[in-house]
């Protein structure tokens, strides 16, 4: 059966991934013209960064105000635990990967539908990696 969570959860995908898609942030090379600093810098993905603080600073504000979200019995917010070596280490293996493909995993499960052949390594990858990561990390 297929609850309103999963319904809501999937509409707010779609409309990031074509928010993603629309805003030419699902291409790669996009992605490394925003990275080459001393190259051919493209500013694009900062002012799609900046533009997406609004509506967050907005959907905080309200979150604050409600005791519990519309289709579920609580909020399930990660914890803010201090920086650590194991996140400083995965920040930097995201930034590698990301640096290197042009991708991280909202763009690259977009491309699976724009692009797949050039998608498909990268998600196998990512979801290779978050597999080691789970089995690795207990």
């Amino acid at each position: 059966m297929v609850t309103r969570s999963a319904v809501l959860g999937l509409l707010c995908g779609l409309l990031f991934g074509a928010g993603l898609a629309l805003s030419g942030m699902a291409d790669p090379a996009r992605v490394r013209g925003f990275l080459d600093l001393f190259g051919a810098f493209d500013p694009t993905l900062a002012f799609v960064m900046i533009g997406a603080l609004v509506p967050m600073a907005i959907a905080w504000r309200i979150r604050r105000r409600m005791d519990k979200p519309l289709v579920e019995t609580a909020f399930d917010l990660p914890p803010t635990d201090p920086i650590d070596a194991r996140l400083v280490i995965g920040a930097a293996l995201f930034g590698v990967g990301w640096g290197i493909a042009g991708l991280c995993p909202g763009p690259a499960l977009v491309d699976l539908a724009l692009a797949p052949l050039s998608a498909i390594p990268f998600v196998l990858a990512m979801a290779l990696g978050m597999f080691l990561q789970r089995l690795l990390g207990r």
